[in-house]
């Protein structure tokens, strides 16, 4: 499973103000601790408190990018962001994200193409916003699936986003995103790939850690194939991890939890 670290946000307080004094020893100190602990990818966001959103992107990314050849996760809801900072990304790509708006997807899909690089798109758009069933999201994600083939975009470098919603706001929601994840196997073949933003299932509760990893088990169950998650949280990732091997995605063996650490 892929697996993208989400702790180089600008929501965090310690990457904020990294940003604002232009400080790269936390951005690499950040980096590498995720990538020690299991993350594939990195994921990079400003935040909401930037005032410079296109340079500070540039800078967090150049900082990031210092220290790893892993691919990098460009998260920014602009698609001006988005395009101004592709072209100076040297690792492999993954822009975060689309969602299902006609406007969105003509401009985030050929860079997607053109840079070789792949997308999360959410599954909602204006009208919809987010769906509250799995057949609104499952009509949205064939649309983004269409438009993808469209634009030439390899299926398998799509990944689909059902937008997992705090379980304790609406609870109904969890056993949505996980038929939703199911479904959208069913949408082409090859089919696209699934992802969840994982911490916004425990957003708000006291038991974070423990939502976080029975959620994730049962979305593996489900089909999933990438989470932005925290790769810091080890009990979640021993439960990614032996998820896996009861899927059978891994080898068995008594000290499997290390040697996929190490691997």
């Amino acid at each position: 499973m892929l697996i993208i670290g989400e702790l180089i946000n600008g929501m965090y307080t310690q990457i904020q103000e990294a940003i604002s004094k232009k400080d790269k020893k936390i951005i690499h100190k950040v980096a590498k601790s995720q990538l020690e602990n299991g993350a594939d990818a990195l994921d990079v966001n400003i935040g909401p408190a930037s005032l410079n959103q296109i340079d500070d992107m540039k800078w967090l990314i150049e900082a990031v990018c210092e220290v790893t050849d892993k691919p990098i996760s460009i998260d920014s809801p602009k698609p001006k962001i988005i395009e101004e900072v592709l072209p100076l990304v040297k690792n492999k790509i993954i822009i975060n994200s689309t969602d299902a708006q006609d406007e969105k997807l003509d401009i985030l899909l050929p860079l997607a193409k053109k840079y070789n690089a792949r997308i999360i798109a959410l599954t909602m758009d204006k009208k919809q916003g987010v769906p509250r069933d799995r057949y609104v999201r499952s009509e949205l994600a064939a649309k983004i699936v269409s438009k993808a083939l469209e634009a030439g975009l390899n299926i398998e470098d799509l990944y689909l986003d059902p937008i997992v919603l705090p379980v304790n706001v609406v609870q109904p929601q969890a056993i949505e995103v996980l038929e939703s994840i199911k479904e959208f196997k069913l949408l082409s073949d090859p089919p696209p790939k699934t992802v969840v933003g994982l911490s916004n299932v425990s957003q708000g509760s006291k038991l974070r850690s423990l939502i976080n990893r029975i959620f994730v088990v049962m979305a593996i169950s489900m089909g999933l194939d990438g989470a932005i998650l925290d790769p810091l949280d080890r009990d979640l990732m021993d439960a990614v991890i032996t998820a896996e091997l009861i899927m059978n995605k891994n080898i068995y063996c008594d000290s499997y939890l290390s040697a996929y650490r190490k691997k």
